[in-house]
């Protein structure tokens, strides 16, 4: 005859049963770098939200967002963690977040569908318009007037993509040409290999304030979609997924991400104490006011 647990025995073993749940997904990321006391933070060379200042300095929205995560994240494994700064590129980093070379990136990546399926996304912290640079005197001031030129993106970004599928791109046909990372892509449009260059606006915008003559360079035509980017980490790791996110909506709920945003996108920003001149937009707001992980495909792109 078989034996039916109580309704008590029955609370006990659930309970025992979530508790070696909790163990066993503790003993990821946290217990990793509480171990190592240090964080592999994945940055980017030439991102408007990452971008390095040389000899091995770092800086950015999303750098100094990375680096108020890592504070927290010493809090809650009680020990200081020392940040291990590690350029990561279009091309590399979800190779390098799922193989454990990078904790967790915040660089400039989309949260797609595609990717979910090999990465995890903390909850947006930018919304991003995906634009059109050119040289001001090119004369081009749409999608259509691509036609026959010569267009630069970098490598591991979904620009080229989005361009293609954009409505108002049928009937035209263009030339590609890959830049290895986004100052490459940049230095394209710059050096006139490239009629012009593909990526999300704040990346143009940031690489226009650091040419060497930002008023020859303007950003043109409609946004080609509307990205959600989010920092990225390790599948299968909910509880580090869940410091990331408290982190962040810490942050958001105090007040420190809006004037974190003000500081770099609208306040001189070096190298070059210019600003990158962006105003929030109403996009990131909606994001903010509603912490959420959800991938660019429910955006309504077209």
């Amino acid at each position: 005859m078989k034996k039916f647990l109580t309704g008590c025995a029955a609370v006990a073993l659930a309970a025992s049963f979530a508790a070696g749940s909790a163990v066993a997904q503790s003993s990821g990321t946290l217990d990793k770098i509480k171990a190592s006391g240090q964080v592999s933070f994945g940055v980017r060379d030439s991102s408007a939200l990452s971008y390095t200042l040389g000899n091995g300095k770092y800086a950015g929205f999303h750098t100094e967002m990375g680096e108020r995560i890592v504070d927290d994240l010493s809090k809650l494994v009680g020990k200081p963690l020392k940040i291990v700064y590690t350029p990561i590129t279009s091309a590399n980093r979800i190779p390098l977040v799922q193989n454990g070379t990078v904790d967790f990136e915040c660089g400039s990546t989309t949260n797609s569908a595609a990717r979910a399926k090999e990465a995890a996304f903390a909850v947006t912290t930018y919304v991003e318009e995906v634009r059109i640079a050119v040289k001001a005197n090119s004369g081009i001031k749409d999608i259509q007037d691509l036609n026959g030129k010569t267009v630069s993106v970098t490598t591991g970004t979904t620009s080229v993509q989005h361009l293609r599928k954009n409505e108002r791109a049928r009937d035209i046909d263009f030339k590609v040409v890959n830049g290895k990372d986004h100052a490459d892509s940049f230095l394209m449009l710059e050096s006139g290999r490239a009629d012009a260059f593909v990526m999300d606006g704040s990346i143009l915008a940031a690489n226009i304030s650091r040419a060497k003559n930002p008023a020859d360079f303007k950003i043109v035509g409609p946004a080609l979609s509307v990205e959600p980017i989010a920092c990225m980490m390790r599948k299968d790791d909910p509880v580090f997924k869940k410091a990331v996110d408290d982190s962040i909506e810490r942050q958001i709920a105090d007040g420190s991400l809006a004037k974190l945003y003000d500081k770099w996108f609208m306040q001189p920003v070096p190298p070059n104490n210019v600003p990158i001149g962006l105003p929030l937009s109403e996009s990131t707001k909606e994001a903010w006011a509603h912490p959420n992980d959800k991938p660019m495909e429910e955006y309504g792109n077209k």
